[in-house]
């Protein structure tokens, strides 16, 4: 005799391809079986394990991902589901940002193996007292501390990042490899977060690259007012300005950043060693940029 599960299977799997994440967490399965169980007419004693069962049976692969440091992630993946997907799923309401969000961009013509998503931290008072030279220079002398929070699946590394409070500001949605939906930083933003933290987009090399890449694309508006909403302590539009002259940028464009002041010295990177430095900009660099 079939099952009611079985009875329902046309309606069950027309509703899980309608779902607009592919990759769940049980708790996920677990809402939708909650929902859709009247409509189903299935059982009261239908378990969320039940309802996993013969969905596996029709599609559903569970894979986990595993953590040095961390206990593993279990998601289940509805037929199908890319890289990038099964990363968002890891933090509801993250988005993939930094060196990820640049490949997205077309800014690249690598295909990183490590995957960054950003999940946004509560929101923070404002440090106390004004910027110094001294705390500048404190701040930027060691290396910058980067996230443990890894995850590895198939051949891809997933970094999840406590990043800055915003309020998804200028976050979008962007096509993947494989015309999935994914939830993006758009292009001024990833920029500007790359130069924030260029550890996460594979070094200054790398986000100057970007920048180049981005030359006919990029609103030096957007990225100014990006740029003042984001609220950084640090003169970050000094690097950024950087950037774009050294990206081969109109003077027009650049100049705009060098009109915001230049009242410090300042840092491309955290914990150079025997750098050089742009009079023009205040910044010590890497050598050979």
């Amino acid at each position: 005799m079939a099952t009611r599960l079985q009875i329902a299977k046309r309606d069950i799997l027309a509703e899980l391809d309608k779902q607009p994440l592919r990759a769940l967490s049980s708790r996920q399965i677990a809402d939708i079986l909650r929902e859709q169980r009247g409509f189903w007419r299935l059982a009261q004693n239908t378990t969320t394990a039940d309802f996993i069962r013969f969905l596996s049976l029709h599609g559903l692969q569970e894979v986990r991902l595993e953590s040095h440091a961390y206990a593993p992630v279990v998601r289940y993946i509805w037929r199908a589901a890319s890289p990038y997907e099964v990363a968002l799923s890891i933090k509801p309401g993250s988005y993939l940002s930094h060196g990820t969000a640049i490949f997205l961009h077309n800014l690249t013509n690598e295909l990183p193996r490590t995957i960054y998503v950003n999940q946004e931290q509560s929101p923070k008072p404002a440090p106390r007292g004004g910027l110094t030279q001294e705390g500048i220079d404190r701040a930027f002398r060691n290396q910058q501390r980067v996230s443990n929070l890894a995850y590895t699946y198939s051949d891809f590394q997933i970094v999840v990042i406590a990043g800055k409070n915003t309020g998804g500001l200028e976050v979008g949605e962007l096509d993947g490899p494989t015309g999935e939906k994914l939830a993006v930083t758009k292009l001024e933003r990833t920029l500007i977060d790359s130069t924030v933290r260029p550890a996460y987009a594979g070094g200054v090399f790398h986000v100057l690259e970007a920048f180049a890449a981005a030359k006919s694309v990029l609103s030096v508006n957007v990225l100014l007012a990006t740029l003042k909403r984001l609220e950084y302590a640090y003169p970050y539009h000094q690097a950024i300005g950087f950037y774009l002259q050294r990206a081969g940028y109109e003077e027009s464009r650049w100049r705009r950043l060098k009109d915001l002041g230049l009242k410090f010295d300042f840092y491309l990177a955290h914990g150079l060693r025997d750098p050089e430095y742009d009079a023009e900009w205040r910044l010590f660099f890497p050598k050979g940029l």
